[in-house]
């Protein structure tokens, strides 16, 4: 039984729990040093398939020229894949990939629902550079008019910064690994509260739950991680809840205004007040 080769560019393409599962699909029993991380799953996949390339040996003509038509095919695909300054990709979402050299962004590949056969678009300047049937197509696109310098130069920001979708996709990536979950109101474990994290201006922060400022961080991965520190279990003790009394309303989350609901001043106080 046969398997399909996954470049190196089309493992970045996938998620951990994609990758895990062309893992088992491929009968991988490469070793995977940390299975939190999408580089390790990467690797052992990769390394897997280098080591099956490298065992093929062909009794006839026939199956001797199929191999190396096949191992020819992986190697023009790995060179493809380096040749481009180590362009990095992306992955906003499944139908929505951006590719960026250093930090700044040359090219996106979304969906288009709306055609029939070409539905992968590159766009580069939110204009449409090409069409493709699949996303691969797409991929040896950018890369391919990238090395040789055809590919139309994406408009520089008046001031170089990350983008909205790109720090949301590190975020998720960061979160994923901890089984964080992330909605509108912030990142939350086992329907907990944890906090926030975000990047302005260049920089990233981190606000835990029952913070009211924000405290700088190195990275997405350094923000995340200070959340992973967070005391998960819910409690509405007296001295929070005092001083959530005193924060602006604008500022309570949710969860905060449902402990200030279930908390009641101790009756002592209420005698002090009254005395």
């Amino acid at each position: 039984m046969t398997h399909a080769f996954y470049t190196a560019q089309q493992l970045q393409l996938k998620s951990i729990a994609r990758l895990k599962q062309i893992y088992s699909e491929i009968g991988c029993t490469a070793e995977v040093s940390d299975k939190r991380c999408k580089d390790a799953w990467i690797t052992a996949i990769a390394e897997y398939q280098t080591s099956k390339i490298q065992k093929l040996t062909p009794t006839a003509p026939d199956n001797q020229a199929l191999a190396q038509a096949e191992l020819d095919s992986y190697i023009a695909d790995q060179a493809q894949v380096v040749a481009p300054e180590l362009l990095r990709i992306v992955e906003i979402s499944f139908d929505h990939h951006e590719y960026y050299a250093g930090n700044q962004l040359i090219a996106s590949i979304s969906h288009d629902d709306n055609h029939l056969t070409q539905t992968w678009v590159v766009t580069v300047n939110d204009k449409e550079v090409f069409r493709a049937n699949t996303l691969m197509r797409c991929d040896r696109f950018i890369c391919t008019h990238y090395k040789d310098g055809s590919l139309p130069v994406q408009e520089q920001l008046a001031t170089p910064c990350t983008t909205g979708n790109e720090i949301m996709a590190q975020i998720f990536n960061e979160c994923e690994k901890y089984g964080f979950e992330i909605l509108d109101d912030g990142i939350y474990q086992n329907n907990v509260r944890l906090g926030e994290v975000g990047c302005t201006d260049g920089g990233w922060w981190v606000m835990r739950t029952g913070e009211c400022q924000q405290m700088p961080c190195d990275s997405a991965m350094d923000a995340v991680w200070w959340l992973s520190m967070v005391d998960s279990v819910p409690h509405t003790e007296a001295p929070l809840c005092e001083e959530l009394l005193d924060r602006p309303f604008e500022m309570l989350t949710n969860e905060e205004w449902g402990q200030l609901r279930e908390y009641e001043p101790v009756a002592e106080s209420r005698e002090l007040v009254t005395a």
